[in-house]
């Protein structure tokens, strides 16, 4: 008995899907009612700010310790963390005016980063300078001179690069500072 309806009720389905199918098309598009906008700064914020601020302070302790390279890397992170933050909660932390401490504390950031900046920048610029002449000596065959020269520049080029890396942590820091209210 199965075997006998089994081919009818394939014909019913072969003849019902164009019905089924006009159907659908005419019946009314089915919207989800609007989602409410997410809120501008919220729990998950907190979150990514006390992440970055981790990432900070880890940075720092690198940088001290002459690690670099590590906190270079962890500097970059904090970066693209605090980057979301000021994408995200933008609105809200431009509506908060921040403190005269903070202000201070902002000045003195940033005149250390611009500090260690420009040491970086005449630390290059030496360093370049001393690569020059440890060529030109190299070519009058002044081998030992050359080396030292080299080395120096050597130096002087890491130093740089560590002053570079101070400056991003100073500037980083302010953005922690803007944003600590999400510390809460």
């Amino acid at each position: 008995m199965r075997a006998k309806l089994l081919p009818w009720c394939l014909l019913c389905l072969i003849l019902a899907a164009p019905f089924s199918a006009a159907w659908a098309q005419s019946a009314p598009p089915q919207t989800a009612p609007p989602a409410a906008p997410p809120p501008a700064c919220g729990p998950d914020h907190a979150i990514i700010y006390k992440r970055a601020v981790s990432l900070l302070d880890s940075a720092e302790k690198k940088l001290n310790a002459k690690y670099t390279a590590e906190a270079k890397t962890l500097l970059k992170e904090a970066n693209a963390l605090f980057t979301i933050l000021t994408k995200e909660c933008g609105p809200t932390q431009a509506e908060r005016l921040l403190t005269e401490k903070e202000l201070q504390q902002e000045a003195i950031n940033k005149k250390l980063s611009d500090d260690a900046l420009a040491a970086s920048e005449r630390l290059l610029k030496t360093a370049a300078d001393k690569e020059k002449q440890a060529e030109q000596l190299e070519r009058q065959g002044n081998h030992d001179a050359s080396l030292a020269l080299q080395r120096q520049a050597k130096a002087e080029y890491e130093l740089a690069h560590l002053q570079a890396v101070k400056a991003q942590l100073y500037a980083l820091r302010n953005q922690q500072m803007i944003f600590q209210y999400l510390r809460k």
